[in-house]
């Protein structure tokens, strides 16, 4: 069965159709890149799957059917989502927004944090527990006390990257990680994102504007271009199509 899949998904906002009848699926462990051409439409498919928006058709996380749902109760269920422009609190330190991704595991009541019992400082140990194992995940923790705003924009982005990671998702939406680091950087995301496939088997959808970074680590591609889609497949046959080239890649397109 797949983590989510996207059946026949339509939206139009008026009269302009954004998205035309698209369908697709991840598997846990896999990771799908999800490309095509500005105002293709891929991040108004990330805003139906978080909630944003409720198009027509089906959004099936495993067998449940997450269309009209609110962002909070999707992310409940497991869909974490990073973004292009982190959404981080820059006055507070690395770990206190990582922290941030766990609220809606907390379970504790308000008697439970007046009274201190045990079972919340129980709790709270184990989010605080976590979010350090992300930390450590993306090999930042010796920027753990350091709040957000006073890192380079790379280190930034990996705090954003690791907060997705602290929710514990069962699916993962890659918003352009990538997007204005530096080719060291870079290398150090493509690391990042094959470690969480091969050790966290967590299915990821991931925009991406590079090729030859989804040429080598994208399991499959689906394309979209002027919201319907357009190819899925294999990196090797996708980015040779014909179509897919005219539409989007150019005449220099390959792996």
């Amino acid at each position: 069965m797949s983590e989510l899949t996207i059946d026949k998904v339509t939206l139009a906002f008026g009269g302009l159709t954004v998205l035309n009848d698209i369908s697709f699926s991840v598997e846990a462990g896999e990771l799908l890149a999800l490309i095509g051409p500005n105002g293709a439409g891929k991040t108004t498919v990330f805003n139906c799957i978080s909630g944003i928006y409720r198009p027509s058709g089906a959004i099936r996380f495993r067998d449940r059917d997450i269309v009209g749902l609110k962002p909070y109760e999707v992310a409940g269920l497991g869909i974490a989502r990073t973004f292009q422009h982190g959404e981080l609190y820059g006055r507070m330190s690395v770990l206190d927004n990582l922290l941030t991704a766990r609220h809606l595991r907390i379970r504790t009541n308000v008697i439970g944090e007046i009274l201190r019992l045990p079972s919340t400082r129980s709790e709270e140990r184990r989010h605080r527990d976590v979010a350090n194992q992300a930390l450590h995940f993306v090999e930042l923790e010796r920027y753990r006390d350091t709040p957000v705003a006073d890192l380079p924009y790379g280190v930034q982005k990996l705090v954003g990257f690791a907060r997705a990671i602290a929710a514990e998702p069962n699916v993962l939406l890659l918003d352009e990680p990538s997007a204005g680091l530096t080719r060291e950087e870079r290398e150090d995301f493509a690391h990042y994102i094959l470690k969480i496939r091969d050790q966290l088997n967590i299915g990821m959808i991931w925009i991406e504007h590079d090729m030859q970074m989804v040429a080598d680590l994208a399991d499959r591609i689906h394309v979209l271009d002027y919201g319907k889609s357009l190819a899925d497949g294999r990196p090797e046959d996708v980015l040779r199509d014909p179509e897919v080239i005219r539409a989007y890649l150019g005449t220099q397109a390959g792996p």
